[in-house]
């Protein structure tokens, strides 16, 4: 078993809950403006430009980096803060999110210097949407299978094959591609696949909607057909992205988004059970809470761990797979203990309308940003278990 999984019991330092205020009051003012319902499930999946203009301005995209590309130098833990506000006030940050999460961070690290004095200050002022193109058809969350191709050309690659639950491509200005440059050999399966940044603007990319249950489109597939992406596109080495990959998929797994998302009919329960709830309702609530408590404790060491300049992979699966799997499960004993509420509770037919939709997100869960199999997977070699 490796000696270095831990979770440190980190502190959220002054500075942190000096932001939070200023992050509230933004909040309200643009709550009061009309900008968003908070109260309304959905919110948080979706987008606003002149909302991530205004967060930009803010200085709350891109807040970890460096001054010269539009950063402001400031901690994890400080971005956490704006994270964890921004989901659970369901705010419409999908415009920018990404690219402040994960993006950008690999741009940073792999770009040539004029891509990235080119694209980083426009991600952190707002203007820069980007989708994460990954999965791909017939091949679930296993990316070693993939098979979208990136073949050498004059110039640059061309790009043909098919990903899919590409959230944000509708939308999108740009795509960090994971296309395979040469096969994968018998002794290593992770070999053959380089990262490319994509124009999503460029000629032979189609982009097909996916909808989900409730009728929301956030998903979509996107299809290459022979488009070009230009040689200073490629993202580190040739055949060698699998580390870089899976180095960006600890920024997207343990963040707060990852135990927040049905977050909403927590807050509408503890407003039906009123200040004095019956003692069943009042252990079952107490429980969830002490989850969510304990989740957010390990989420929060993590950001301390990013902000140490380390590489939390298998810490970051375990934060993704407890969290999904609370959220996923949350709807369900909200509802369980709604179901003895009196009738004249003020908010029942909104705490309904909350569960109803709550319900039907739930299944994705705990596929979005790693399925559960493939991150205990993850867990299991970190532990020496396989």
């Amino acid at each position: 078993m490796t000696a270095d999984l831990r979770f440190d019991q980190i502190r959220l330092p002054e500075e942190c809950e000096t932001l939070r205020g200023e992050v509230r009051d933004f909040l309200a003012q643009e709550i009061a403006a009309g900008t968003f319902v908070p109260d309304q499930p959905g919110h948080g999946d979706s987008h606003s430009a002149e909302f991530s203009r205004r967060v930009g301005a803010k200085g709350w995209i891109g807040m970890t980096w460096p001054k010269q590309y539009g950063g402001r130098e400031r901690s994890f833990l400080e971005r956490f803060v704006v994270t964890e506000e921004f989901r659970v006030a369901n705010a419409p940050a999908r415009l920018h999110f990404v690219a402040d999460r994960q993006s950008g961070p690999i741009l940073l690290k792999y770009a040539p210097e004029h891509v990235k004095m080119d694209i980083l200050p426009r991600i952190c002022r707002g203007e820069v949407c980007f989708v994460i193109g990954m999965s791909e058809p017939g091949s679930g969350s296993d990316l070693f299978a993939a098979k979208t191709k990136a073949t050498k050309a004059q110039g640059g690659w061309l790009i043909n094959g098919t990903k899919v639950w590409t959230s944000n491509a509708h939308i999108a200005d740009y795509m960090i591609g994971l296309f395979r440059t040469s096969p994968s050999t018998r002794e290593n399966r992770r070999h053959g696949l380089t990262q490319f940044l994509v124009d999503m603007k460029t000629p032979g990319i189609t982009v097909n909607p996916i909808y989900q249950m409730t009728g929301q489109h956030d998903f979509n597939e996107v299809v290459f057909e022979d488009a070009f992406i230009p040689e200073d596109y490629v993202l580190g080495e040739i055949d060698g992205a699998w580390k870089q990959a899976t180095s960006e998929l600890a920024y997207e797994r343990s963040g707060p988004e990852r135990f927040l998302e049905t977050f909403y009919v927590l807050i509408e329960l503890v407003r039906a059970l009123g200040d004095k709830p019956d003692l069943r309702s009042a252990e079952g609530l107490g429980r969830l809470v002490a989850q969510l408590h304990t989740l957010r404790r390990m989420s929060v060491s993590v950001a301390g761990m990013l902000q140490a300049g380390k590489e939390p992979v298998v810490e970051g699966s375990i934060v993704k797979d407890l969290g999904t799997m609370w959220e996923q499960k949350l709807p369900g004993r909200v509802r369980e203990l709604a179901a003895f509420l009196e009738p004249e509770a003020t908010n029942r037919t909104s705490l309904e309308e909350q569960l109803a939709f709550a319900t039907m997100v739930a299944p994705k869960l705990t596929i979005q940003g790693g399925t559960t199999e493939v991150l205990r997977g993850i867990i299991a070699r970190g532990l020496g278990l396989r």
